[in-house]
């Protein structure tokens, strides 16, 4: 697996390991985006290592686990076979002399803290007690996030304020897939981020194949693969009620983005499901949008709830209502079907995100005379929806896009429509100074090129390149 993504955490492992006498590290995230695989990479230059993964056995099978593991690492065949419980393990551990500084690895730690809710407290002890100070850097990792969260982050653990770092490990964003995939532009790039969504493993899955749709039919489309039923195996790991959240995200999916629609969809009071929905938030699987241009985002009525995660979103739009044929065998059909709509109904929203992201990178590389410190997108009373809308909030400045992610070049009608736009905005905002870039797939004409180089508020960027 390619890490050039993962190099910005590696190092954070690394200074942690240098820098400190002590390091108590948590790692967390999602399943699927390579936590494991990442501690794995920094213990291949770290051989004075233990790296235990706890299952969802009780403790005792647990305990006696680590027992005969870190009785290996230490050479006491004695350890093993006694009755020592978790301290006495990690005094054993502590006094154990190695050539560098030994790094001990607890791999879904949450499992042991549900079968023993005192575990945490256990953990607090041993690293109040016999961890720290001792030269040992400890590494918890997690994947269940609520657990995570509660056991070890938030304020009422025993745990909190012991970690010297931590590290929230999220999807891999669109500007490393060149990466995974060397040789392939931007066009091509862009349909296997939309499947895979920036998970690691997802994108092990479809590089054997020569294209998106080969890897979709190979490996969605086939019922003993396990992308076919991942939406399940996600929740069936994160929450007790799979059916509740599963009719929410079936719901967003359908269409029903307001609050008051997705309650009324599934059956369920307003109030009720605003915690379901946080929990799917946490899980980095919905998020809630609200026009850029709102001051107080917590508040507002416009928000709209989508899926965030592009393969759950891909899974329920192209392949939930389709499941009765790909059970038959029909699976001929479902990949038509999929072959027809995928880039209309699906990459192109995902390019809009891309194009949000990359507008992050643009103004960290000064293409505009000015930062600003939001981006999202429009709609509302003011004028029909603008893709891009990046907000300068010290100055006021502007600026307005369109993605257009199609076959054939943009001609100066896309222009004219973002400078109406931006007429409307620039009342809604009382600025005057509004600026324009337009994302284009296949390019642009003659026309709007022209109109292009003859200003200077006006960028062109094609396959999310910069052309001026």
């Amino acid at each position: 697996m390619e890490f050039a993504n993962r190099t910005k955490e590696l190092e954070a492992l690394e200074r942690q390991y240098r820098e400190e006498v002590s390091s108590f590290v948590v790692i967390y995230g999602r399943r699927r985006v390579g936590k494991t695989t990442l501690i794995s990479r920094f213990l291949d230059s770290h051989p004075d290592s233990l790296y235990f993964l706890a299952t969802e056995e009780a403790e005792h099978i647990n305990l006696a686990e680590f027992r005969k593991q870190a009785a290996a690492f230490i050479g006491n065949g004695l350890l093993a076979s006694s009755d020592a419980d978790w301290l006495t393990v990690f005094r054993y551990l502590a006094e154990y002399r190695t050539r560098s500084r030994k790094v001990i690895v607890i791999d879904e730690f949450q499992y042991i803290g549900e079968s023993n809710k005192a575990f945490p407290s256990i953990m607090q002890k041993a690293w109040d007690t016999v961890l720290k100070g001792s030269d040992t850097m400890l590494i918890i990792c997690g994947s269940i996030i609520r657990l995570m969260e509660s056991q070890v982050l938030m304020y009422g653990s025993p745990l909190y304020g012991r970690r010297t770092a931590q590290i929230r490990l999220k999807q891999i964003p669109f500007r490393y897939y060149h990466g995974f995939f060397p040789g392939m532009g931007d066009d091509e790039l862009v349909p296997y981020y939309a499947f895979t969504g920036g998970v690691p493993k997802y994108v092990e899955s479809v590089k054997p194949y020569g294209s998106v749709f080969e890897a979709i039919d190979s490996s969605v489309l086939n019922t003993e693969h396990y992308l076919y039923e991942e939406p399940y195996f996600l929740l069936r790991h994160e929450v007790s009620e799979i059916g509740s959240y599963f009719s929410l995200l079936k719901s967003i999916a359908m269409g029903n983005r307001k609050l008051a629609d997705i309650a009324a969809s599934v059956g369920v009071p307003q109030n009720r499901l605003t915690s379901y929905l946080k929990t799917l938030m946490d899980m980095d699987m919905v998020e809630r949008e609200v026009p850029v241009t709102e001051t107080n985002p917590e508040k507002s009525k416009s928000g709209l709830y989508r899926i965030k995660d592009n393969f759950v979103s891909f899974w329920f739009r192209f392949i939930y209502p389709y499941r009765a044929y790909i059970e038959r065998g029909e699976t001929a059909y479902v990949s038509r079907l999929i072959k027809e709509r995928f880039i209309e109904s699906h990459v192109s929203y995902v390019y809009e995100d891309i194009c949000r992201e990359r507008m992050w990178d643009l103004s960290a590389a000064g293409a505009w005379d000015f930062p600003f410190d939001r981006v999202g997108s429009y709609w509302g009373k003011a004028c029909s929806k603008v893709d891009i809308v990046a907000i300068d909030d010290s100055s006021g400045h502007l600026v307005l896009g369109e993605c257009k992610y199609s076959s054939f070049p943009k001609d100066l009608d896309v222009l004219h429509s973002l400078e109406e736009k931006g007429r409307a905005l620039s009342r809604l905002t009382g600025t005057d100074d509004v600026r324009y870039i337009i994302f284009s797939k296949s390019g642009f004409t003659e026309g709007i090129s022209s109109a292009c180089s003859n200003r200077n508020n006006l960028k062109l960027m094609m396959s999310l390149s910069e052309k001026r």
